[in-house]
């Protein structure tokens, strides 16, 4: 798998876990402390997530970062 497809694979799973959770992207930005913007590319795979940033996601979500990675190897 490229690293294109993994991160899209990981953006859908975020948004899957956030629309799960009746959250829209700018609630969950604004619980992880991060931009609207920033949630909006992590989503389509745009963005290639820090460490730090993956936990605050994860945190917001109510869930472990291992939690949130799980199955996408």
């Amino acid at each position: 798998m490229t690293e294109n497809n993994q991160l899209r694979k990981f953006g859908e799973h975020i948004r899957t876990i956030r629309k799960a959770q009746g959250l829209s992207q700018e609630q969950l930005a604004e619980l992880s402390g991060l931009h609207r913007n920033y949630i909006g590319g992590v989503e389509r795979g745009e963005r290639n997530l820090a460490l730090l940033n993956i936990i605050r996601i994860a945190h917001a979500l109510g869930m472990s970062p291992s939690e949130l990675l799980k199955g996408l190897d």
